[in-house]
């Protein structure tokens, strides 16, 4: 399979999430911007995929990330950060959303565990009360220090 085959929206994403549920599989969700791909991104998916059997990564659109972060972002396309999230061996399929929050998708996809990082407190992630309402787990997961994508383009400044 290649790297774009694992870039899936709409109807493709959810019948392969039904195949993977009828093959009882334990679907993993998270989301965010991913625009420069970096040491705390990988640590951070890895441990996510170990959560459950099949990790799905939600990216913010360009126009979205945009609305987030400022006219000068994202350094990548929405594209490109898709290819570089699906060329990861522990991510399993990568899609979009352009709203402001991933409220919809999770709310569509009803994933069995729901991922933020430890800057989230579960009570302030969005979407967890819908996968927690569907027996489902939302968990976090510590950071690495010292890496975020803003502090890694402050620096080329």
């Amino acid at each position: 399979m290649s790297t774009a085959d694992k870039i899936l929206v709409d109807s493709k994403l959810l019948l392969q999430i039904e195949k993977w549920k009828e093959g009882g599989e334990t679907i993993v969700f998270t989301n965010g911007c991913f625009d420069l791909l970096h040491l705390g991104h990988v640590d951070y998916l890895e441990k996510a995929a170990e959560k459950g059997t099949k990790l799905i990564v939600a990216i913010n659109t360009d126009s979205s990330v945009k609305k987030l972060k400022g006219p000068n972002r994202p350094v990548n396309n929405e594209y490109a950060r898709a290819r570089l999230l699906a060329a990861l061996s522990f991510v399993d399929a990568v899609t979009f959303f352009s709203e402001d929050t991933p409220e919809n998708i999770i709310s569509t996809l009803l994933p069995d565990v729901l991922i933020k990082g430890s800057d989230y407190t579960i009570s302030n992630i969005v979407g967890a009360d819908i996968v927690l309402r569907n027996g489902g787990k939302v968990e976090t997961i510590d950071l690495v220090a010292g890496y975020s994508t803003t502090s890694i383009i402050n620096q080329f400044k």
